[in-house]
């Protein structure tokens, strides 16, 4: 297979795709000082990077960077379980394995649990989210919260608008300002915790007129420095 590295992909299938850079991986970390001295740890930061670059380039709309943008949050992947399975732990099919019967156990409106097709899908939208919640749930933990495992390392605006999402999807109690519809005043905090508030405020009101404000704080950024740095 190393041998091969270079060679053009005849066959065209995801398969010998996979194969092809399973290897190249594999030897990498065999012969490659750099490659060999990486950790999971170490990886952490270039996982992040690699998902805000993919991110950009959809917002941006570029195809061709889009492409190469998720080839690399794909390496991120088989690195992670190169390193896994040179510790005897699982390896990459183990990976593709068990997010396959995770799709085919949350989604019975299309697979049965052999994984073969339902004979029709009359599930709505709706029911759909409900379903996956409830199937989430049961394999939650015992008496596990359905905000657990929200990560705490998202963008805090993210983390927000996730954990409002839950909640609601759940049947919790929502913050005020969303359920009376009430729109935050001009910023006028004098402490963090009131600033807190207000932001958390914000993206309540964004959620209920289906807004993410995440991505709306990104493209108000990208508008300045645009402005800012004089450029079109």
């Amino acid at each position: 297979m190393p041998e091969q590295h270079a060679a053009d992909r005849s066959a065209g299938s995801p398969a010998a795709a996979i194969t092809q850079l399973l290897g190249v991986i594999a030897a990498l970390r065999q012969h490659c000082p750099w490659m060999g001295a990486l950790t999971h740890e170490s990886l952490v930061e270039y996982l992040i990077e690699e998902a805000y670059e993919v991110v950009e380039s959809i917002e941006a709309g570029s195809e061709e960077e889009l492409r190469g943008e998720l080839g690399d949050v794909l390496l991120q992947v088989v690195l992670h379980a190169r390193l896994a399975e040179e510790h005897g732990r699982f390896d990459f099919a183990d990976v593709a394995e068990a997010i396959t019967r995770k799709m085919i156990r949350r989604n019975p409106h299309v697979f049965r649990p052999d994984g073969t097709l339902q004979d029709s899908f009359p599930a709505t939208i709706e029911e759909i989210e409900r379903t996956w919640d409830s199937i989430k749930n049961t394999e939650r933990a015992g008496g596990r919260s359905a905000l657990d495992g929200i990560p705490d390392n998202l963008p805090a605006l993210a983390r927000a608008q996730k954990t409002l999402d839950r909640a609601a999807r759940a049947g919790l109690e929502l913050p005020e300002t969303q359920r009376a519809g009430v729109v935050p005043a001009a910023v006028d905090a004098a402490t963090e915790a009131e600033l807190g508030a207000l932001l958390f405020a914000v993206v309540a009101q964004a959620r209920s007129r289906g807004l993410d404000a995440e991505r709306a704080l990104r493209g108000a950024v990208r508008e300045y420095q645009r402005r800012a740095g004089g450029t079109s």
